[in-house]
């Protein structure tokens, strides 16, 4: 292992969209920089999504900066996605070093030490760009049980055809649970998609293309004062892909009420009513993976560091790209983290000008 550091002014965390958008940017100011994965392969995260998860857009409204995803009918599956993400990285040259787990970031005397697999590196500016796929949420409900079925969390869920012939749970009334809760239709012997309110669908003509606009259109009115317009949350929460809208449209996917504890043969409801299964398949979100910034001891609100933009308040050294709307509107998205990124980019090419 490299034990003398390697320098850059600007080290990315994560090579996933997020990072690569940094790094299409950063290369645009001339910036010298570089990008640590501790994945083996490009892709970020979609090379570990399940088979049939498709985009909420079409390809032209799912692109990041400077080049456009190829077409393909309809929404893009995760393998197209993969495919966009290795020639993007290829078609730009990023500088991406592989297998290289940062395990923390700590101040430094001219910026950050930042200790990984691979050995120290120091940087003056941080960018932190590891998503939220790496840290899945499991409820205390899932923690604590003598079940003795199967559980797994959306992260681990592949194809549906680990559970034909099974009866499955499926906990989440989001857009994961209800896609997941789909694919198993025709597979599993019977499943129960499990919600605490009534599953609320978009408009079928309402896609990722349009919810971006939305967020763009509040974060606006929000930043100059102005009354905002309705958020994504008050229209709905699930995208009606084909698969959930046929689901959804064939009565087979009528949610039921979340049960108030988990046995040890499967759910059971504070009527007193019971249901046994094969499998639980919690589909209930992610945290930020962050714990490689715990060093810098940054204030929180809202469960996250607290941000201006992409800056982190109490370190204006470090940014944070593309965990959701607290770091840009719609930043978690392909379609979104451009923004959010370009104007990360100019802040940190007039930081290092001073």
């Amino acid at each position: 292992m490299n034990t003398r550091p390697r320098h850059h002014d600007v080290l990315v965390i994560g090579g996933g969209q997020a990072g690569l958008a940094a790094g299409f940017y950063l290369r645009r100011h001339a910036i010298d920089f570089t990008i640590l994965d501790a994945g083996h392969t490009p892709g970020g995260q979609w090379p570990h999504s399940w088979d049939s998860l498709r985009l909420f857009s079409p390809a032209q409204f799912s692109s990041l900066p400077g080049w456009p995803m190829p077409p393909v009918a309809g929404y893009p599956d995760a393998a197209h996605v993969v495919d966009y993400l290795t020639r993007y990285e290829h078609r730009y040259q990023l500088p991406i070093h592989r297998s290289t787990r940062v395990a923390a970031v700590r101040r430094d005397d001219d910026g950050f030490l930042v200790d990984t697999s691979s050995g120290p590196w120091t940087a003056r500016i941080v960018v932190s760009a590891t998503g939220t796929w790496w840290r899945p949420f499991l409820p205390a409900l899932a923690r604590g049980s003598a079940y003795a079925g199967a559980q797994l969390h959306t992260a681990e869920y592949r194809k549906p055809q680990d559970f034909t012939g099974q009866r499955v749970t499926v906990v989440g009334g989001g857009n994961s649970g209800a896609q997941i809760a789909a694919d198993l239709t025709g597979h599993a012997a019977e499943v129960r998609w499990c919600t605490l309110r009534p599953p609320r669908f978009l408009p079928d003509d309402v896609d990722g293309r349009i919810l971006f606009q939305l967020a763009n259109r509040r974060y606006r009115a929000l930043q100059a004062g102005q009354p905002t317009p309705a958020g994504i949350g008050e229209l709905g929460d699930i995208v009606a892909v084909e698969a959930v809208r046929a689901a959804r449209d064939g009565g087979h996917r009528t949610a039921w009420p979340m049960f108030t504890s988990l046995g040890t043969d499967g759910p059971r409801w504070a009527d007193g009513s019971a249901w046994a299964c094969d499998a639980v398949v919690w589909a209930t979100g992610f945290r930020p993976a962050l714990a490689h910034l715990a060093p810098l001891k940054l204030s929180r609100e809202h469960g996250h560091p607290v941000t201006d933009g992409t800056r982190s308040v109490d370190e204006p050294r470090l940014h944070l790209l593309g965990y959701g709307d607290w770091t840009g509107p719609a930043s978690a998205t392909l379609i979104g983290v451009g923004p959010a990124a370009r104007t990360m980019a100019t802040q940190i090419a007039a930081t290092l000008d001073q």
